[in-house]
């Protein structure tokens, strides 16, 4: 059996020597049994919606194919929520009807589905060649870190105490030293989680290990004794994993217990080249963004009191969802020598003098799958960009006769053959266990860009139809378009282009419409208290940005690398300054 505890403390001091009593408390009770149905707000301890959903999609039957009352009543279920009546028992309502994740039998955690993972995976295709072509390899550094490694660089450990949980117990002995652990592997015989918002610990011989949050104190670990002289570096790696925060407020992918992400790690031997680094992986970041979510993000620097724990500067990229919160949804960061310092992570110059090693650390994660939800979904649910979607084309064949079945599959399976062949991702739903009704609103929900359809007119007259799932209704549906394989693929082919490029000038326009300009503090709160971003000029000090937090709601989310031209004042003190900032409510 294996023990972790939740560490949230304001400080080291208090953990080692808040007192000589011994304060144990009695751990929550984590494992539940779930409901039939279970209620999609319960994804998140806060949350206030209430519709219930089913779990599978054999519950998901048109009214006229039911059975029963009760299965009437699972079909209302997965009625989705409207956005603009609450956004956010729309987004569990999406993550549940699509199938993109589940609940996880501990709280704030999910089981991301297989259709929730094809889109990490393709979010993962696509960066992992990125990481390779600048230099990157990829490798994987143990789950279980000692808690002594964290404490080494004082404002890492500063930044990240709420958030740690502690391993205690191992085989049922007490620990001699205590772990930190990244990724929690389930596979154990036993686990069990104390949820204890505060530990007390007597002062005592062992250390404690932590399940860690990052990797930046394990990479320098083995960076020192990997790293000797110039020729090491730079040295560019990067991993792919899972990692654990203790969160209080949850929300699938977008805050969790316990997410994937990749976290990239690099040691230079000046800091030029890790300032370029940093810039670098922001940049393939921001390509990502708009030329793959089609999300339009704002990226920039964030501010002192935003900086990542233990780095000299954080740079990001901030996407406006669909209530206007930011989401911060990729980061680079400078570390500088902070924690090359913290480790002795040191190498010998040309010069045959020694020298700490100048690093950076950038990481994206699923967080990015909850931003896609959230950027183009609409009431009918799910909407995905082509090059991110697991199915971009779906084929319905449809027929009334017997007879008329086995025309309309071959024809269906012929065009699916012509596709696949093509390099299009394209799925044949041939059951016939559903009306067709049922299986356009159920691709619909799962965000399927293009829909075919071919019923025994099509198949006489060698043609499909075919619908665009970002235009609703009549006006994103197309008649006779030809079967033979050049005419089709080329227009399946142009339709995902433009539905790509559909998606992100839509979410440009609704970026752009909802920033506001402002020159004073009664503008940023009005323009706060309306659910818009902020922007205006800045050069207050760090108690007046913890003011304006703690009045609006709202934070610093980046100085923009794109300035405006000429000279500002601030517009909370009225000292000039040389750069605007966006403020937002966030996630």
């Amino acid at each position: 059996m294996v023990v972790v505890s939740s560490l949230r403390l304001p400080s080291l001091t208090s953990l080692f020597f808040a007192s000589s009593r011994s304060t144990h408390r009695a751990p929550a009770t984590l494992f539940r049994r779930q409901q039939p149905y279970l209620a999609a707000a319960r994804f998140s301890a806060q949350s206030a919606a209430s519709s219930s959903l089913p779990e599978t999609t054999e519950e998901l039957a048109p009214a006229n194919q039911k059975k029963s009352s009760n299965s009437n009543k699972v079909n209302q279920d997965r009625v989705i929520t409207p956005r603009s009546q609450d956004f956010n028992a729309w987004y569990l309502d999406v993550i549940a009807n699509a199938e993109l994740a589940d609940y996880g039998p501990v709280r704030g955690t999910m089981v991301i589905r297989p259709y929730g993972y094809a889109i990490w995976e393709a979010i993962q295709d696509y960066l992992n060649v990125k990481f390779k072509e600048t230099g990157h390899s990829n490798m994987y550094f143990p789950q279980f870190i000692p808690y002594s490694f964290i404490e080494k660089e004082a404002s890492h450990v500063e930044g990240f105490s709420p958030e740690l949980a502690v391993v205690t117990i191992g085989g049922g002995k007490e620990l001699e030293e205590k772990l930190v652990v990244r990724r929690l592997n389930l596979g154990l015989s036993c686990f069990r989680i104390q949820c204890s918002s505060v530990l007390h610990v007597e002062r005592c011989e062992c250390w404690l290990w932590q399940v860690r949050p990052t990797s930046e104190t394990i990479v320098n670990h083995m960076f020192t004794q990997w790293i000797h002289s110039y020729r090491d570096l730079p040295l560019l790696i990067n991993q792919w994993a899972n990692v654990t925060r203790w969160e209080m407020r949850t929300k699938p992918f977008v805050r969790t217990l316990e997410f994937l992400w990749q976290e990239g790690h690099t040691a230079h031997a000046t800091p030029e080249e890790a300032e370029e680094e940093a810039l670098k992986m922001i940049d393939v970041y921001t390509k990502f963004a708009y030329e793959e979510a089609a999300i339009p993000v704002v990226v920039g620097r964030k501010s002192r009191e935003e900086t990542f724990a233990g780095a000299v500067r954080t740079y990001t990229i901030e996407a406006m969802m669909g209530d206007r919160k930011a989401l911060q949804a990729g980061t680079s960061h400078n570390l500088g020598q902070n924690f090359s310092r913290a480790f002795e992570t040191q190498f010998t110059d040309e010069n045959g003098q020694r020298q700490h090693v100048w690093q950076t650390s950038w990481a994206v994660s699923t967080r990015f799958v909850g931003g896609i939800i959230m950027t183009h979904g609409d009431d009918a649910g799910l909407m995905l960009p082509p090059k991110l979607a697991p199915v971009q084309v779906v084929i319905v064949p449809i027929w009334k006769k017997d007879d008329e079945k086995a025309g309309v599959l071959n024809a269906a399976s012929s065009v699916k053959e012509i596709l696949h062949s093509a390099g299009v991702k394209v799925k044949l739903d041939d059951s016939d266990m559903r009306t067709p009704g049922w299986k356009f609103n159920f691709w619909e929900m799962k965000g399927v860009p293009i829909r075919i359809e071919i019923g025994p007119r099509d198949v006489a007259s060698g043609s499909v139809v075919i619908s665009r799932r970002d235009v609703p209704g009549k006006q994103g549906k197309v008649f006779g378009i030809s079967m033979e394989p050049t005419t089709l693929v080329g227009y399946v082919k142009d339709k995902l282009d433009e539905i790509q490029a559909s998606l992100l000038a839509k979410a440009t326009s609704f970026r752009d419409s909802n920033i506001v300009d402002v020159s004073s503090y009664d503008e940023l709160k009005e323009a706060i208290s309306q659910g818009k971003w902020a922007r205006g000029p800045w050069s207050a000090s760090d108690k007046y940005e913890a003011r304006v937090k703690e009045e609006t709601g709202a934070t610093i989310r980046c100085f923009p690398f794109e300035q405006p031209a000429g000279t500002k004042t601030c517009l909370m003190t009225g000292q000039p300054a040389d750069e605007v900032a966006i403020f937002a409510k966030s996630y």
